[in-house]
Parts: structure tokens; sequence; C-alpha cells
């Protein structure tokens, strides 16, 4: 079992109480399909499951149950038939026949140009399958190589009605022309409408590709090749490939027809061409048989057993046999009729047929196709040495990764599993590492902002960011720092940086500025402080000329210095008031002088003596006394002698 089947969760589930699934078998844009058993009625049966994304979409919704209701109303042996619908929680699904075979896709991949016989049996049998649809009101809008089963017991089926209309509704939106671009028809591309003549132009295109061994038109883009389907015209088969008869050149030339009008009306009138043609040639579609196994329509194969074919041991019209007239084969059947009793002839035969299919299997078949080996968790030179194991050619591509470190291969593109042909180029995608982003400044950003600016790139930022008291805006950032996913020392990203996803991001913000607590008591103080979750640890006293004893003068300097943070804790510095001062002692001096020193050191000196006679006197003592320590501004009296 391959890798990507062992990672598949719904493999071993079983789906609505019913349907046990297997093995996934095939995968596409819409769905994925897996063999699945019907417990109920105990048979093996196609599981077509709609991707989970697409599960909320209810277009898809209601395309996936289209696909099951414009199958079930069709009754005929070249369609595949849907057995039911439903819906196991969140899940949609289709339940189909489950038929093991190739995909004409993968013929004409291996096969390149098919046989006239190849062609009629096959068309023949799909233009049966597209008149059932079209009787019954149905546009198939999807037809292609890829929607032709031919199964292993020699029947061909179409299926795929995901994008079936009732011929009534045949108007198409750009967003609903999902049909393959290379056999979308004309009106398609030019006015959006559809109905079964689109389908006829869609057998014209690829009759013609069976017939040449590639499609009339090619193009780098996909609007080259429409551009071409609205304005050229289809060229006959037998320009490429003479041995096409005129037949079928005309039958190409009318199907494809740019006016839908000019082209047969339905698969019913086309088929009926075709059977004319048939007798001409005297060629009549024949049951196949091969031994490959079973891939429902529509969708990729993975690979694994489940996928694996071997066309060489097609016979009949689906082998690969020159085309022959009529004389030809009336001389073949005439040597046929001879050879009945040599047995021993055909045994030999036969095992040249064996050894040449065996040959062509294992050189140029499917069987020289190898599986793309797993090449993720490795340098790309492991890889590269791992592909060319397999005759395999890598290709580097340098991808970003979040996960996977720089210089390891994350994997490849066709991925693990998928099943390419040797000397296919892989893409091997090799890490980069986690991708690099350039950021804004962030200060001054509120901290929500901030955060949602680096979380959208995949950067780490803590529950719990560092808070400081500025006079910045509250709960805005002030700091940031980024530490690197691989280690290293943090870089500052405050005013914008280059990051790369994975890195951690340290935010500080501000919870505005310490509460202004000078003037306020010690108990006032303390108060607001704890409100803004600070606490005051002690209280120092010192004098003040300017604040009132009992007063706060001032906080006191954080020791270690920088910004207050919530939770700490400080000492506020209270006054005790104005520091008290020593009197001088001025006996003995001139009284003018005497009252100008006192004044000068802060205090106030009064004097009976008028102060137009202070020449004539000397100070004798003052009060209060000398060397005693007073208040600024305190009176002091003094009393004079005369000269």
């Amino acid at each position: 079992m391959s890798t990507s089947q062992q990672a598949d969760p719904l493999i071993g589930r079983l789906v609505d109480g019913r349907y046990r699934v297997r093995a996934r078998i095939a995968r596409g844009g819409m769905a994925t399909v897996y063999v699945a058993t019907d417990l109920r009625l105990e048979r093996r049966v196609a599981l077509k499951v709609m991707h989970g994304h697409l599960s909320d979409d209810t277009v898809f919704q209601s395309r996936f149950i289209q696909e099951a209701r414009a199958a079930a109303r069709l009754a005929d042996p070249h369609v595949v038939n849907v057995f039911d619908q439903g819906q196991d929680g969140d899940m949609a699904y289709l339940v189909m026949e489950y038929l093991p075979g190739i995909t004409l896709r993968e013929l004409l991949r291996e096969q390149k140009r098919l046989t006239i016989a190849q062609t009629i049996t096959i068309m023949d049998a799909v233009m049966s399958g597209l008149a059932a649809a079209h009787r019954a009101g149905i546009v198939h809008r999807d037809v292609k190589p890829e929607n032709v089963l031919l199964a292993e017991d020699g029947r061909i089926k179409i299926g795929d009605f995901g994008l079936a209309r009732a011929t009534t509704a045949n108007t198409a939106s750009g967003a609903q022309l999902l049909g393959t671009i290379a056999y979308l028809a004309p009106e398609l591309v030019t006015r959006g409408t559809a109905d079964a003549r689109s389908d006829i132009y869609a057998l014209g295109i690829m009759l013609y590709e069976m017939l040449v061994g590639e499609q009339p038109y090619k193009g780098e883009q996909p609007m080259q090749i429409a551009f071409q389907h609205a304005t050229d015209s289809v060229p006959r088969p037998s320009v490429k490939n003479p041995g096409v008869p005129e037949a079928f050149d005309e039958l190409v030339l009318w199907s494809t027809e740019k006016n839908p009008d000019d082209r047969p009306v339905d698969a019913t009138e086309m088929l009926k061409r075709l059977r004319e043609i048939e007798r001409e040639l005297g060629v009549t579609p024949q049951v196949a048989r091969a031994v490959p196994v079973g891939v429902p329509f529509g969708e990729t194969s993975d690979s694994g057993e489940l996928t694996k074919v071997l066309p060489a041991t097609i016979t009949g019209p689906l082998a690969a046999v020159d085309e022959t007239d009529n004389a030809t084969r009336l001389r073949q059947a005439g040597r046929r009729r001879a050879a009945k009793g040599g047995w021993l002839f055909a045994l030999v035969v036969i095992l040249a047929l064996v050894a040449g299919g065996a040959g062509w299997w294992f050189g140029s078949g499917p069987g020289s196709m190898v599986a793309v080996p797993d090449v993720a968790n490795m340098t790309y030179d492991e890889a590269v040495l791992v592909l060319q194991e397999r005759s395999l050619v890598a290709a580097r591509e340098d991808v970003f990764d979040f996960d996977i470190p720089a210089g390891t291969t994350v994997g490849s593109d066709p991925g693990a599993g998928d099943r390419v042909d040797q000397d296919s180029t892989v893409t091997v995608r090799v890490s980069k590492g986690p991708q690099d982003h350039t950021i804004p400044a962030l200060l001054g950003m509120s901290l929500d902002e901030a955060r949602t600016t680096l979380e959208a790139v995949r950067v780490s930022v803590p529950d719990d960011p560092q808070r400081y008291f500025t006079d910045a805006a509250e709960n805005s950032v002030i700091a940031v720092s980024i530490t690197p996913r691989a280690g290293g020392e943090p870089g500052n990203c405050t005013n914008g940086c280059v990051l790369f996803e994975g890195d951690t991001a340290g935010l500080s913000i501000s919870v505005g500025p310490v509460p202004a607590v000078a003037g306020l008591t010690a108990d006032e103080a303390t108060a607001a402080l704890s409100a803004k979750e600070l606490t005051v640890a002690s209280v120092e006293e010192e004098f003040s000329d300017d604040v009132e004893s009992g007063r706060v003068i001032r906080i006191a300097d954080r020791a270690e210095g920088g910004n207050w943070r919530p939770g700490e804790s400080m000492t506020l510095i209270v006054s005790k008031g104005p520091q008290p001062i020593e009197v001088p002692d001025v006996r003995g001096e001139g009284l003018g002088d005497a009252m100008r020193e006192l004044r000068e050191a802060g205090f106030n000196p009064q004097t009976t003596v008028p102060e137009l006679l202070w020449g004539f006197f000397s100070v004798a003592s003052t009060d209060p006394a000398p060397g005693s320590l007073q208040l600024p501004g305190t009176n002091i009296r003094v009393r004079a002698n005369e000269l």
C-alpha cells in the first residue's frame, strides 16, 4: 500500500453504516474515489467522496447530487451505474458500480494512435451511452478520454456526469465552464451555452485524437486553445494519418462544425452515421478483454496494485494491429481455417506474443513506469541519489517552510507514490526555513494592535508583557525585542525590523505615569500608590523650606534606576518643615551691623532704637540667646547699649 493510502483516514472506515472503505484508487479536483464493500448487498462498489473543503460549497454540493441524479436516470449498458447518494456527517458521497479497467486516456497514452477497429469499437459504445443520455434530455458537458472506461471484461462505458445538465438549462457562466478546454465546443467559448450538439463536438475532437494520436489544437495557454476552437476548423485526420478512411474524415469534420446547426443534432444521429461507416468498411464493434484493474471515471489514478494495467494482453479490436481491407481479411480468414489443426504453431505464436508483450510492458509500457520515492526529510544531494536509483531526474525548488529546517527536503512534485515515466523530472522542494517578514514600527501601538501585527506573521507573543510606568499612554507599546527562533541574543524591533516566522516577541507597555503624591500626607500618598499596584516600604523625613511638615516632598529614586514597574516597593520622603538655624552672637557689635547680620542669617531682628540712632548704640544682648537653634524667620529681640 502506498504512503498516501496509509495516511488516508478514510481507509477502513464504515461510511453511513453500510460501505466499508478498502483502498483509495483515484483522486481528482472535486472528489476522491475508493473501492469499498457494500456490506448490505455483499458486493464491491466504487465510493466517490467529495473533498472536505468543498462540503460547505452549495454549488459543488448540487453538482455532486446532480451527477447521481443524472446517471440514475439512465439505464444503458454503456453508462456507469450510480447506485446510491448520501451524506455521512460532513461527508457527501456517491456509490457507483465498480468496473475494473483502464481509461481511454491511459490507452491513448500507451498506444498513441488507435486502429480503425479499436476506434469503431470504442466510439460505437460511447455514442450509444451518450445517445441514451440525449434521449433522456441530459447533456454530459465533459466528454473526454478520461471519462471513457475500458473494462477488463470488455465493457466500454462513459461516466462522470458531474457537469451534466438538462438540455433546457443550457446556459453556463464563466465559472461553470469546467469542461476540459481541449474538447470545448466553440459556443461554450463564445456564448457560454451548451446542448447535445456540444457533446457531439467533443466526440469529434476525441475521434480525431484516437485516429491521429494527438489533439487538433495546441497552445501554451488554455486561452490559446479556446481561441482556436472558436476561430479555426478542425483539419482532416488523414492529413496526419494517411491510413484514415475518407468516411472518418467526413465524420470528424461534420461533428466539429463551428455552427452547432451544421453538426449532428445528437448522439443518436451521429451513431447512425458511424454504423453506416461500419457497414461500408466491413468492421463491426467487438468485445475486447484486458487484464487491468479498476479506475472509476474523471479522476487521476493513485499508484499501487489497484491501478496497474497490462495493455499488452489486450486482444481483439483493442489490440494494436494494423488495419486491413476486405481482401486481406478474407485471406486471413482462409489462413485461420487452414490452421485449425496447427495447434503447435498457434502455441509458438502465443508464446512469442507473450514474450513480445512482456518486453513492451517493461520496456515502454506501464511496466516501465516507476513510483516516485519519498524524498522528504533528507538533504537535496541525498534526494538526487534516491531519484537516480529509480531512473528519475531531480530539479531543485527552494521553498519557505515553517516546520522543516533550512536545507532539508520538504517533499516532491509529483508526490511520493505517484507513478511516472522513467527519466521524468521530479521537482524536489528544499526548505529555506521560515519565511521572513518586514515589521513596521510598533512604538505607540496599542497592545492588541501590536499583538495582531506579530501573530499575523506567525511570531509568538507571550500573554504577559513587561509593564512600566511612563509618560506614554496607558496600554501603549514602548519597546519590542525579538528572540530568534534558532536562538541567540534578542534584537530591538521597537521601530520596525525584519524577522522570521517562529520568532518570539517580547513586548513592553506603558501603564501610564506614577501617581503624583507630592504635597499629600503619607497616608494619602500610600493609598494613591496602592491603587496603581505600588507599595510604600518606608517613610523618610527631611527638612524642606517649601513643603510643610508632614507632607510628602517626593518619592525616593529607584535603586536600580529606570522606570518603576507595578508591584514594586518605594520610599516616601516626607517634610519635617524648614531646618532650624543657630542664632549668631552679635553682642558688642554696632546695632546697625548686628541687625543686618541677623537678617542675613534668616531671622527677623527687632529693637526699640530708631534706625536713625543705630550708629550710636551697640548690642547688649539678644532674645533668644546667641547660639540657640531657631526656625528661619523667628523674631530676635535686640537690646542696645549706648556707646
